[in-house]
């Protein structure tokens, strides 16, 4: 699994210099994160890079590199879980956290629509009242310009990561990698 840092998150966790890395081949494996603060809190949101498919995670305690992809892992792993992405789904992002390839942001495509689902998230937290867990429901129902498909301008992460799940199968049933 590849988890890519931004600069901010980087510097939080001490990771160092941070290498760039092509998209996983597996695109269920490549993830973005973002650090931001609500009020004293802090939060990251993690998104899958190809769809926006996001959760978010208390960033209380993310001080290293070596709780960064087990806390990650673990919110990816329970949200999909929740949503009928299970771990018996073949295609379930659950690689073993030493398996967890971290490098540089991929572009500003991404890290953009990251800015703009924190400050979706950021509206839902401020409101207070809302669990981490449904933020990440929230945010996958917000419209991206990044995520058109077709005729359409926008697309939803949920529908996106859906579509990633469904070829993914597909392909698989299909022999193709």
């Amino acid at each position: 699994m590849v988890l890519r840092l931004s600069q901010k998150l980087n510097a939080r966790i001490k990771g160092g210099t941070l290498s760039a890395a092509p998209p996983h081949e597996n695109s269920l494996l490549d993830w973005s994160a973002q650090a931001f603060a609500v009020g004293r809190a802090e939060y990251v949101l993690l998104s899958n890079t190809r769809t926006l498919y996001s959760v978010v995670l208390a960033g209380m305690g993310l001080r290293d590199t070596a709780r960064l992809p087990e806390r990650a892992l673990g919110v990816i792993r329970a949200t999909l879980e929740g949503t009928g992405h299970g771990a018996n789904d073949r295609h379930h992002p659950t690689p073993a956290v030493e398996s967890v390839r971290l490098a540089k942001a991929l572009d500003r495509s991404v890290t953009g629509s990251m800015n703009e689902l924190i400050v979706h998230a950021t509206a839902l937290l401020v409101d207070g009242g809302v669990s981490l867990a449904e933020v990440g429901v929230r945010l996958n129902d917000v419209l991206l310009s990044a995520l058109a498909v077709g005729s359409n301008k926008y697309g939803r992460p949920r529908d996106a990561f859906a579509e990633r799940v469904a070829a993914a199968g597909s392909d698989e049933q299909t022999g193709t990698p």
